[in-house]
This record gives structure tokens, sequence and C-alpha cells, in this order.
């Protein structure tokens, strides 16, 4: 199987009433493709940082009643999972697709992390202008590269469920979804640029 793209129906997924029902959906329509592009893109990371990731497919498997509003895949440099570790993400909500490097509220010495990020708070901001930045990986908004100021690295730092999820949002009708080598090397650009701070991230972390 080939990696074509992302479709409306994958989209319309999130909109399908009951747990099992929307798990069904998830598993059939959206974790195949996350296997080939993740696959692709673990391999790649692996070149690039030189050192063994692994891809892990979210399982929502906490889940007893609320179905899941997005899903996504994780690559990590540890094979047991992702969530305390500096990682990198691909998933969907109901209306885009995110490309995250992904800190988030479980991850091992986040202070420390947080700290290194502010100390370079002015290489963050010279990313493209077009990246995005999450507070709250449940939550579909987001605030542009030019909003992100020291006060969100500052309560990232000191919030415990603080998080910080840099990277890019495409909304559904963009015609670049359909596409899926045209999509995957979106992402190893993005990832690229990302890079310089999971490294950060990782020596903070040590």
């Amino acid at each position: 199987m080939d990696f074509n793209g992302f479709t409306q129906q994958d989209f319309e997924t999130f909109h399908i009433n009951g747990l099992e029902e929307r798990m069904e959906a998830i598993q059939s329509r959206i974790q195949p493709k996350f296997q080939i592009i993740g696959q692709e893109l673990t391999d790649y990371l692996s070149v690039q940082l030189g050192n063994e990731m692994y891809l892990h497919i979210a399982k929502h498997a906490r889940r007893t009643v609320n179905p899941p509003n997005d899903t996504w895949l994780a690559i990590a440099d540890n094979k047991r999972g992702y969530k305390k570790h500096p990682h990198f993400q691909v998933g969907l909500f109901d209306d885009h697709v995110f490309i995250w490097l992904a800190l988030i509220y479980e991850l091992d010495n986040k202070q420390a992390i947080a700290s290194s990020f502010l100390n370079n708070y002015n290489s963050i901001k010279t990313l493209p202008d077009n990246y995005v930045v999450s507070l709250d990986h449940t939550k579909k908004d987001a605030i542009s590269l030019q909003e992100l100021d020291r006060s969100h690295l500052e309560r990232f730092r000191d919030v415990k469920k603080a998080e910080f999820l840099i990277g890019q949002h495409i909304a559904k009708d963009d015609n670049r979804l359909t596409n899926g080598q045209v999509f995957i090397d979106i992402v190893k650009k993005t990832y690229d640029s990302l890079i310089p701070f999971y490294k950060q991230a990782l020596q903070a972390r040590a």
C-alpha cells in the first residue's frame, strides 16, 4: 500500500458518534496511513539524528466513553513510550493536520528543557512565519509564532500541566494533503527546522 495523501473521509472520522465506531474508523482509515508515513519518517529521523528512533501510533487505550477528537503518530528515541520524551508528531483533528515537535506535560526534566528554550527564545522566533505553537495538545487551537512570547515558555516551565508544541497546521482542504509524497516532504522539511530544538531538549534533559 502506498500513501496517497489524506482524504475528506479521514477528517470526517471525527464526526462519527460512539467510541467503538470512531475507533474502528480510525483503525481502518487512518492508522494504515500512519504506519506507512510513520515508518518513512522514523527512518528519516534516525538518519538525520544518527540515533535509532521508534514509531508509536496512538491507541487511545485509556478511553472508555468519549471518542477521541484527534489521533496521531509519534516518533521518539525510546522504544517503550514517547510521552515522557521530546518527540515528533503527525496527526489529525477534524479540520487540520498537525506536524509537531512535542513537549507534553508528562515530560521528564520539563523545567530544565523549558529553561533552555527560554534561553534560546530568539532562535525559536526565527523559525518560519507560518509556524504555530500549541500550549495544550488536547485542544485544536494554536497561536502564531509571532504571538509567542516569553511568558508562554515561562508558563511551560512553571505550570505542571503546561505544554509546548511547535510546528505547522495544514487545513483539511489544502491540496498538499492529497499528494502523499508532497505531504511527506513537507513533514521532513518541518522536522529539519525543528531538529536543533529537539537536540537542545535532549541536552537539557540529560
